[in-house]
């Protein structure tokens, strides 16, 4: 029998963090995050780490490992849990791991493709279109050559927008066909187990969780690290926002509303990109009796 891994999937806010944790206490195995933001040490508030409390009872990989100015990628990530897997399915036939970055997951169940090294004359005509004209004049290019792609990334996201038309330009290919050519066979079986709400339920959910950021010192957590602003780790939903309000750009009032709107837009990307799953097995967070009867039918022999 090959080893399990066990992926709980599902959009920001929909519950995984609890409901991981009780799956890895009853399994008796540690938690390994998938979450891109939450590899980051410094900004544990903004991107709704696991507590300390949390941490204590469930040992997790991938939580607060890196500073804001080291560079990840999603290979890197792949290589690095494959790694990690090699070792814990040494100890036990089952692993565990849970999170909403949609391409890291890819990363560990799929594989990365092999995308051709861009020129530095690609690299630099990119660059300058990108300085001249600004992130929108990307965005509409990026929607005129590969829809697809362009439906599913952070559109603020100008380092992957930029990377996806630099192997665009380079190869005349949309950036799509390249990501989703090749499944890699990997030595363990996967059992994938999504989590989902209805959408007014999970957008409220979503505003609480938000509000209850703010209270926990959101703010403060985003003054420290306001030196750092330009980097990429910090461009993401919660940071940019306030990054607005010590600009001298927007109230807070209306960063908050902005959060709390762009985190429900990044919810029903991950959603989006999920549903073309057919492997996975949906549930809503309550249904825990469900998910624990059906990784015991996978883990039984094990």
């Amino acid at each position: 029998m090959k080893p399990l891994l066990i992926v709980l999937i599902g959009p920001t806010g929909v519950g995984k963090t609890d409901l991981s944790i009780r799956i890895a206490e009853n399994l008796e195995i540690p938690i390994i995050s998938s979450d891109s933001r939450q590899l980051y040490a410094d900004i544990p508030i903004g991107t709704a780490a696991p507590t300390p409390s949390q941490l204590e009872r469930v040992k997790h990989y991938f939580i607060g490992t890196l500073k804001l100015t080291d560079y990840y990628s999603a290979a890197q990530y792949e290589q690095d849990v494959l790694t990690l897997l090699n070792t814990l399915f040494k100890e036990k036939n089952i692993a565990l791991i849970t999170g909403g970055s949609m391409m890291y997951i890819d990363a560990v169940c799929k594989g990365i493709d092999d995308i051709p090294t861009i020129t530095d004359e690609t690299r630099q005509q990119v660059l300058e279109h990108y300085q001249k004209d600004g992130l929108n004049a990307l965005q509409n290019e990026l929607k005129d050559l590969d829809p697809e792609y362009y439906n599913i990334v952070d559109q603020q996201n100008q380092k992957r927008i930029i990377h996806a038309l630099e192997i665009i330009r380079q190869t005349g290919k949309t950036y799509t066909s390249l990501r989703t050519r090749t499944l890699k066979a990997r030595p363990f079986d996967i059992l994938k187990i999504g989590l989902s709400r209805p959408r007014p339920e999970l957008f409220e959910r979503i505003n609480e969780r938000v509000d209850q950021m703010m209270s926990q010192g959101l703010m403060d957590e985003v003054k420290k690290v306001y030196p750092l602003r330009e980097l990429n780790s910090l461009n993401t939903v919660g940071y940019k926002e306030l990054f607005n309000v010590l600009n001298g750009e927007w109230s807070l009032e209306m960063a908050t509303e902005r959060i709390k709107k762009n985190t429900r837009v990044y919810a029903k990307k991950q959603m989006t990109w999920f549903k073309r799953d057919a492997e996975i097995h949906w549930f809503h967070p309550d249904e825990e009796e469900a998910v624990m009867q059906l990784i015991t039918c996978h883990t039984k022999d094990l």
